[in-house]
């Protein structure tokens, strides 16, 4: 990647719909599916080893519709996060196979939501296929969120260029930069 093409993978498509520079919405956002969906698999678990499972299993699968809600919200603002990685370079093929896998996750659980839907009220524990189907979600969205790091950290996708950075590191926070 041209030092061009790496700073305009670092600007915001939209700063008002992606978030400002070097603050993208896109990482906050992924803390609501990632939250609600591993503690859905935490209660899913605790399902089998409590007397009385009904509330885990109704909780869990709200918690699944929460996190698909939430999915779609940071895959709207991660789209365009997506559009400022020049096309054909590692970064982009990268971002491409982060969001395979986070929509394949998302399409998961819209599944797992709707085959749960109404089961809960049984008071029984979450059946195993659903706890798989669950547990296999949850380490494809670490993959995913490997992934994600990977673009953030590595290629520096949405991430202040490095003189903004070497701010952090002057002594007194003075900028080394000169002013534009």
């Amino acid at each position: 990647m041209t030092p061009e093409s790496q700073m305009r993978a670092k600007r915001p498509v939209s700063a008002l719909l992606a978030g400002p520079y070097g603050h993208p919405f896109h990482p906050i956002l992924v803390t609501v599916p990632i939250g609600a969906w591993v503690t859905s698999l935490v209660f899913d678990i605790a399902s089998h080893v409590v007397h009385r499972p009904g509330f885990l299993t109704q909780s869990s699968q709200w918690l699944i519709a929460v996190g698909v809600i939430g999915a779609l919200l940071a895959a709207m603002v991660g789209f365009l996060d997506l559009f400022a990685i020049p096309s054909g370079t590692p970064a982009f093929r990268t971002g491409l196979v982060h969001m395979t896998l986070n929509l394949l996750v998302t399409a998961a659980y819209i599944v797992d939501f709707l085959w749960r839907y109404g089961d809960y009220t049984s008071g029984t524990s979450v059946g195993i296929g659903r706890l798989a189907l669950s547990a296999c979600s949850v380490a494809v969205l670490g993959v995913s969120g490997f992934l994600g790091g990977k673009l953030a950290y590595r290629y520096g996708v949405r991430v202040a260029d490095e003189t903004t950075q070497a701010e952090g590191y002057t002594p007194g926070g003075r900028s080394t930069r000169t002013p534009t």
